[in-house]
C-alpha cells in the first residue's frame, strides 16, 4: 500500500491539482483584466455603428432651359468653377439684347428730360421779358390816356396784352415745374427710369450667365440624373458634387456611453476599407440634438400599449485629421470603428453652444456675374449719355462676342 502511494498519485489528486491550476489562472486573468479595465478600458467608449459623412452639393438650375451640354459624368473629379451643365442660351440672349436696347432708349429719354428743363427755363425768361414789355406799354398808354392822346380801345388792348403776358408766364412756369418734378434731385445715372432699365439689363445678364452651371466646390461627381436635350426647371436636381476632402464620421453611441463624453475628446478610428493597419485620429466635434429614432422617417410610437424599451443611440460628430484623410481617402457611407478617450475634457458642458462656423462653407464661383452685369450697364449708360450720334449707334448694339461663350477661370465666371 505504501509502495503504491509512493509511486503514482491518484486520479482524484491530479484532478484537483488541474482544477486548482485552472482556477488560479482564471483568477489571475480576472485580476489582470480588472486592473486593465480600471486603468484603461473604463475611460474608453467604442462603437462600430459609425459611418463616414460628408457634404453632398446638389447642382440645380436657377432658370428653365434645355440641356445642350454636359461637362462631367459620375465618378469624375471636377474643379471649383468647372462647367457641369450648359443650357440653351438663345432666349436669354434675345432678352438681354432687348433689355440693353431699352436701357439705351431710356438714357436718351432722360437726357431729353434734362434738356427740356433748360429749354423751359429759357421759355420762362422769355415770357417774363414779354410781360415786362407789355407792362411798360400799358404804363405809357395810361399816362397818355389822361390827356386824351390814346383812345380807350388802345388802352384796353394794352391791358389785355399784359394779362396775356401774365398768363404766358404762369403757363411757362407750370410747364417748367412739371418737368423739373421728373428730374429734380437726380442725375442721369440715378434717375428712376434709368435705374429700372438698368435693373432689367442686370436681370437679363444674370439669366444669360445662369445658362451655365458651374461646380460650386471641387469634388467627385455623383448621381447624375440629367441627359442631353432634357428640359429642366429651377430646383431640379441634375447631379451632385461630393468634396471628399471635407468628410467626417457620424458615430452612434448608446445612451450610457455618453455620460462622460465631451466635445474635443480624442478619438481613434479604423475603417473597414483599410483594416486595422491604418489608424485615423480625430476629435469629438458635437452631439446630435436627438436620438436617431426621434428623427427617423417613421418615429416610434411609445404611447401604444405594446411598448418595449429599447436603448437609444445618439449620433456624435467626429472631425478627422485632414492630412490622414488625404493620405487614405474615405468615401461617404464607409463603415468605421470609433474609440473615444473620455479621460480628457470631462469637466466641460455636455452640450456646449458651439460657435457658428457657417462662414467656412462658401463659394465664389457665382460672384463675378454681378460685377460683369454692372460693368455692362455702366458701358451702355456712358455710350448713350453724351457721345456723338455715330458713336452712340455703334455702342448701342449688343456686343455679341460678349455673349458668345462663358469662360470659367480660378473659380470665377467671366463672360466673353
Amino acid at each position: 500500500m505504501n509502495a503504491q502511494n509512493g509511486r503514482v498519485p491518484s486520479n482524484t489528486t491530479r484532478r484537483w491539482r488541474w482544477l486548482a491550476g485552472a482556477l488560479g489562472g482564471f483568477l489571475a486573468v480576472a485580476v489582470l483584466y480588472g486592473a486593465y479595465w480600471a486603468q484603461v478600458l473604463r475611460y474608453h467608449q467604442s462603437t462600430d455603428d459609425a459611418y463616414v459623412g460628408g457634404n453632398v452639393v446638389q447642382i440645380t438650375p436657377q432658370i428653365s432651359g434645355t440641356v445642350i451640354g454636359l461637362g462631367a459624368d459620375d465618378t469624375q473629379f471636377v474643379k471649383a468653377g468647372q462647367a457641369l451643365v450648359r443650357l440653351d442660351q438663345a432666349d436669354a440672349r434675345v432678352a438681354l439684347e432687348q433689355a440693353e436696347a431699352q436701357l439705351a432708349r431710356t438714357v436718351r429719354d432722360v437726357r431729353n428730360l434734362f434738356a427740356t428743363s433748360s429749354q423751359l427755363a429759357a421759355a420762362v425768361q422769355q415770357r417774363e421779358t414779354d410781360l415786362s414789355a407789355a407792362q411798360s406799354d400799358l404804363a405809357r398808354r395810361q399816362r397818355l390816356g389822361s390827356s386824351g392822346a390814346v383812345s380807350g380801345e388802345e388802352l384796353q388792348h394794352a391791358i389785355d396784352a399784359v394779362k396775356a403776358a401774365q398768363a404766358g408766364v404762369l403757363a411757362a412756369q407750370q410747364q417748367l415745374a412739371a418737368n423739373r418734378a421728373r428730374v429734380d434731385g437726380t442725375t442721369l445715372t440715378d434717375h428712376p427710369q434709368v435705374r429700372d432699365a438698368a435693373a432689367a439689363v442686370r436681370n437679363a445678364y444674370l439669366t444669360l450667365a445662369r445658362t451655365e452651371l458651374p461646380a460650386p466646390v471641387a469634388g467627385f461627381v455623383a448621381r447624375r440624373n440629367v441627359q442631353l436635350g432634357q428640359r429642366v426647371s429651377p430646383g431640379t436636381a441634375l447631379m451632385a458634387v461630393v468634396p471628399l476632402d471635407q468628410v467626417w464620421v457620424d458615430a452612434n453611441f448608446k445612451e450610457p456611453q455618453l455620460q462622460r463624453m465631451r466635445v474635443g475628446q480624442p478619438v481613434r478610428l479604423t475603417a473597414d476599407l483599410y483594416g486595422t493597419r491604418v489608424l485615423f485620429h480625430g476629435s469629438v466635434a458635437g452631439f446630435g440634438a436627438g436620438t436617431g429614432a426621434a428623427f427617423s422617417l417613421l418615429p416610434a410610437q411609445n404611447a401604444t400599449g405594446n411598448w418595449i424599451k429599447i436603448v437609444q443611440r445618439v449620433p456624435v460628430r467626429i472631425a478627422l485629421d485632414a492630412r490622414e484623410v488625404a493620405a487614405h481617402p474615405l468615401q461617404i457611407g464607409l463603415s468605421m470603428k470609433a474609440d473615444v478617450d473620455v479621460r480628457q475634457g470631462g469637466d466641460g458642458a455636455r452640450l456646449p453652444q458651439l460657435a457658428n462656423t457657417s462662414a467656412a462653407w462658401s463659394t465664389d464661383v457665382f460672384g463675378s456675374s454681378d460685377a460683369l452685369a454692372n460693368a455692362r450697364v455702366q458701358a451702355i449708360i456712358a455710350a448713350n449719355q453724351s457721345a456723338p450720334v455715330h458713336a452712340l449707334a455703334a455702342h448701342a448694339a449688343p456686343d455679341h462676342s460678349l455673349l458668345a461663350s462663358t469662360h470659367l477661370t480660378g473659380g470665377a465666371r467671366h463672360l466673353h
